[in-house]
C-alpha cells in the first residue's frame, strides 16, 4: 500500500487532502498540533517546527513514521502553515519567526527528516504554498513572503533531489474552509464577494485544492518536478479587487 504523510491534517485543506488520499488507496499519516479523532487516517500530534531539532520528539515522530510507511514513504504533502494578517508597523520579530519556521522552514526539516522513505520509495514532496506568492494583499507581507519563499524552496529541492524524489507545489486561492469563514466573521455575502473577484465566480473547495496535490503525488504527474500548479479560479492572471490596493 503507498503512504502519505500530510501535515497540517486536521485543518481545512489538510482534512481534505486525507480524504481525498485515502479514498486513492494511500495509508495516510496526519500529523497536526490538534488531536482530532474524525481524521480519516492515523493522527501523530506534533508540532512540524520541531522538525528542525533533534530532541526525543523528533526522533519519536519519524521513527513512528517510519514504522507506519514500512520504510517507504511514497508522498509528503507539507501543509502546515500559519496565517498572520497585520500592518508592517506591528509586526514583531517573533511574529517573523512563527511564520518562517512554520511555513518555510518546517517543510524543508520535514522533507529532510523524511527523505530516506522518500528516496527509497521514489516518492514526490507537495508543498502546499499560496497565490499570495505572486498576488498579495496589504497586510500579509509576512504571510507572502513565506509562501514565494516555499515556492523558489521547491524548485531548489526539486534539482537538487532529482532524480529519486520529485517537488512540486500547489497554489491555491482563497478556500472554503473554516478557518477562512471564521476570519471573515462567517458571513456568507463576504464570502461571496471574495468569490466574484475570482474569473471562475466563486472562491475553491478545499476538495479541490486536495486533488491537486493527490494529482501531483501520482502516476500521471511522473514527469513533473518543480512545477506550481496553481488552483486560484484564474485570479493570479486578473487585474481587479481594488479595495485590495487602496
Amino acid at each position: 500500500m503507498r503512504s502519505v504523510v500530510v501535515t497540517g491534517a486536521a485543518g481545512g485543506i489538510g482534512r481534505a487532502t486525507c480524504t481525498a488520499f485515502a479514498d486513492a488507496g494511500f495509508r495516510v499519516i496526519g500529523i497536526d498540533v490538534r488531536e482530532d479523532a474524525d481524521l480519516p487516517c492515523e493522527l501523530l500530534p506534533f508540532d512540524v517546527r520541531d522538525f528542525a531539532g533533534s530532541g526525543a520528539a523528533c526522533e519519536e515522530i519519524c521513527s513512528r513514521i517510519q514504522e507506519l510507511s514500512k520504510g517507504s514513504l511514497d508522498a509528503l504533502v507539507n501543509n502546515a502553515a500559519l496565517q498572520l494578517k497585520q500592518p508592517i508597523e506591528q509586526a514583531t520579530p517573533e511574529d517573523w519567526d512563527a511564520i518562517l519556521q512554520t511555513n518555510l522552514l518546517a517543510p524543508f526539516w520535514a522533507t529532510r527528516r523524511l527523505l530516506p522513505l522518500l528516496r527509497a520509495a521514489k516518492g514526490c514532496v507537495v508543498n502546499m504554498a499560496s497565490i499570495h506568492a505572486y498576488a498579495t494583499k496589504p497586510g500579509f507581507t509576512l504571510y507572502a513572503t513565506s509562501k514565494g519563499a516555499l515556492v523558489t524552496l521547491t524548485r531548489a529541492m526539486a534539482l537538487e533531489l532529482a532524480p529519486d524524489v520529485r517537488v512540486n507545489a500547489v497554489l491555491p486561492a482563497a478556500t472554503d474552509t473554516p478557518m477562512l469563514r471564521a476570519s471573515l466573521g462567517n458571513q456568507d455575502d463576504v464570502v461571496d464577494s471574495i468569490g466574484r473577484y475570482h474569473p471562475l465566480g466563486r472562491i475553491a473547495e478545499a476538495a479541490e485544492v486536495a486533488r491537486a496535490a493527490l494529482f501531483l503525488a501520482g502516476p500521471d504527474s511522473s514527469f513533473i518536478t518543480g512545477a506550481e500548479l496553481r488552483v486560484d479560479g484564474g485570479i493570479g492572471a486578473c487585474l481587479h479587487d481594488p479595495e485590495a490596493c487602496r
